[in-house]
């Protein structure tokens, strides 16, 4: 079955690449609504095609998320897939970085992270309506997940909550799927002092930007790389003009951490914080935005599922830990299985050299239409 599995995939690669490249095509930077609305028409199309028993939600977001429910007479947990259909890209990239095939690479903003992924899922459903194989799957592509899946979260716990596993289309890391994420967090120091003429009477003011460079070294501090953790001051701004002791200062932290009680002991850190100059006041913004995906026994399972598989159609499935987190986080937070990474091979994520490898698109079809088919 392997063999012949692969090899229909491969009678399907050109079909493949033109759908990847009609996804592509459509620009849709994190929040534009325009842009996501089309690709969610064109989408929705495309899963009622599949079959007429494929059931579609839209829920209105940071844009338009889309759900696809299959197989919703079966009386069994589904398999989630996981996708998104925003990019980090402004418009106009296309431009910049258009549609094309080079060395056996397909280029254009967005595929590799992750519109060449979407297909995949769509010609699994198409195998398993053509070879009359019920299973009951749903598949959830959010519309802002490179922003922090402010209006995503919800959904992806309710559908997560409902499944028995979950399949994450995000692109592999040089072939390798990922068993473990770190969790994620976004914050952002304040420093409020007084302001004073520069010249005249600087002792008058309390100079917020000072307060706040003496706080970069004890932030950087909490850090625990030995634990895995980051911790990173990444902007920082402030001052009105030359002649002005600064009454303001403000720097964004981004904070990684492989589990929990990092995350709980990087945040009770941070806002312990306090200014070396009374005057000033400190205040913490932002919170800890994803949970760290853990690589615990019912992964690394599901995991030896997936590598067994790519074995039989004749490739070698690796898997890793990486530093970036998707929504897969916040399933595992749950305690529902994840596997993640299982997207086409390429590399460039969120630059202009962003591309697939057009031969592990019928590999990776295959290896996705195997686990649904052994769920």
């Amino acid at each position: 079955m392997s063999e012949g599995l692969l090899e229909y995939f491969m009678s399907r690669q050109d079909a493949l690449v033109g759908e990847i490249n009609e996804l592509v095509a459509i620009e849709t930077p994190s929040h534009y609504l325009e842009g996501s609305l089309r690709i969610v028409k064109l989408l929705a199309s495309k899963f009622r095609e599949v079959a007429d028993s494929v059931e579609i939600e839209r829920a209105d977001g940071a844009g338009s998320h889309i759900i696809a429910r299959a197989g919703i007479d079966l009386d069994t947990s589904p398999t989630l897939i996981l996708g998104h259909t925003d990019t980090v890209h402004p418009l106009g990239t296309i431009d910049r970085n258009p549609i094309r095939i080079e060395d056996s690479r397909l280029f254009g903003p967005g595929v590799f992270d992750m519109k060449g992924n979407i297909p995949l899922v769509l010609e699994a459903l198409r195998y398993l309506s053509a070879v009359k194989i019920e299973r009951p799957i749903t598949v959830l592509l959010s519309c802002d997940e490179e922003t922090g899946s402010a209006t995503g979260r919800d959904l992806v716990e309710r559908e997560a909550a409902r499944s028995a596993r979950c399949l994450v289309l995000e692109p592999s890391a040089a072939g390798a799927v990922k068993t473990s994420r770190k969790g994620t967090g976004v914050f952002c120091l304040e420093a409020t002092g007084i302001p004073a003429h520069a010249g005249l009477e600087p002792e008058r003011g309390a100079n917020a930007v000072a307060e706040l460079a003496r706080q970069v070294d004890p932030i950087h501090a909490i850090a625990d790389r030995d634990a895995g953790t980051t911790v990173n001051v990444t902007t920082f701004s402030g001052g009105t003009t030359t002649n002005v002791i600064p009454a303001f200062a403000a720097c964004e932290i981004d904070v990684r951490f492989s589990n929990a009680a990092e995350g709980d002991r990087v945040e009770a850190e941070l806002a312990a914080l306090s200014a070396k100059d009374p005057r000033v006041k400190l205040e913490l913004k932002g919170r800890i935005n994803r949970p760290p995906l853990e690589e615990t026994d019912d992964v690394m399972a599901l995991y030896e599922r997936a590598r067994a598989a790519a074995l039989d159609l004749g490739f070698e499935l690796g898997h890793t830990q990486v530093g970036g987190a998707s929504d897969g986080n916040f399933v595992a937070a749950l305690g529902i299985p994840v596997l993640d990474g299982l997207g086409i091979t390429g590399d460039g994520a969120h630059t202009l050299d962003e591309y697939i490898e057009i031969e592990d698109i019928p590999r990776r079809a295959a290896l996705l239409t195997k686990l649904l088919i052994e769920e």
